[in-house]
């Protein structure tokens, strides 16, 4: 599982042109799903982005959380950051899970992101979705469960 997370200072993201999801300060974050995640992997993951520090602290170095500022996370089903981009010049996407298995997933990070009391806000799962923000600094970290 994959989590792109960009701290912004505004997000939206809209479907036939009309707003589902929108937060202020916080973080957008895309969220990609393969075959081998899990449910403990979702909440795991959903833990540790509302406790990653990446926002500024009155010193102005990156102490603060999601949590400790309050702020506003909108998920985004990304299907893309699961890609097979190692040879070729055209992406494979049978390292993504298939919808039936990565929407529970995605819909348990999200469960788990409220749980933790962050307001989130969501795209919709599967649908063709335009996203707007503001990139904060920019600041821009992938969080991979492969790797960690």
């Amino acid at each position: 599982m994959k989590a792109l997370l960009q701290r912004v200072t505004q997000a939206k993201v809209e479907v036939a042109g009309q707003t589902v999801g929108a937060i202020d300060s916080g973080l957008l974050i895309f969220l990609g799903i393969t075959p081998s995640d899990n449910e403990t992997i979702a909440r795991k993951l959903a833990q540790r982005v509302a406790g990653y520090r990446l926002f500024s602290d009155a010193q102005d170095k990156m102490n603060l959380s999601l949590s400790d500022i309050e702020g506003g996370a909108l998920v985004v089903s990304q299907f893309t950051l699961a890609a097979d981009t190692n040879s070729g010049r055209r992406p494979s996407f049978s390292s993504a899970a298939p919808p039936a298995q990565a929407e529970p997933l995605y819909e348990a990070f999200v469960a788990e992101l409220r749980r933790l009391t962050i307001n989130v806000a969501t795209g919709e799962f599967g649908a063709d979705m335009q996203v707007a923000l503001t990139n904060d600094g920019p600041v821009t970290f992938l969080l991979d469960t492969e790797k960690s």
